[in-house]
């Protein structure tokens, strides 16, 4: 055996079909394509979303609502995650850096404390935004919310 003896396997592969060869190949005059239309045409592609010229669905449903394109998307950590973070690698500073890090946030996130839960140890916490009872709760503890 060498690879000029190589071949598929029986029934594997088929022919393909050989449109627009005339009458004779079996497959003649309309090419499988039926009669007339805009699908028997060459160049043909169907444009997402077209109807046949009824109106789409995408326009005939009615919008509502107001999508503000300035808004601020913010990954919420919460107190008690914290102080989990803390008595597992006891850090007492966590930035950005350290929440990417330990998975919290991706890189370009932006990241807001939140006051869910108890904090004992004093952290300095870095983040982009804090809610008031979260800084409360940091400075009740004898730590410090910079934001960044």
């Amino acid at each position: 055996m060498n690879l000029s003896n190589l071949m598929p396997a029986t029934g594997s592969t088929r022919n393909n079909k050989r449109l627009g060869r005339g009458t004779g190949s079996g497959r003649g005059g309309t090419s499988t394509r039926g009669h007339k239309g805009q699908k028997s045409r060459s160049g043909y592609s169907k444009k997402s979303g077209f109807e046949g010229g009824q109106m789409p669905l995408q326009r005939r449903v009615p919008k509502f609502g107001f999508k503000n394109i300035n808004r601020v998307e913010y990954k919420g950590v919460n107190l008690d995650v914290l102080q989990g973070l803390n008595e597992q690698h006891g850090a007492t500073t966590m930035d950005a850096a350290f929440f990417v890090a330990s998975g919290l946030a991706s890189k370009n996130a932006k990241i807001k404390v939140l006051g869910r839960g108890e904090i004992t140890q004093a952290l300095e916490v870095h983040a982009h935004a804090f809610s008031k009872s979260a800084v409360e709760a940091i400075e009740k503890a004898g730590g410090k919310a910079v934001t960044l």
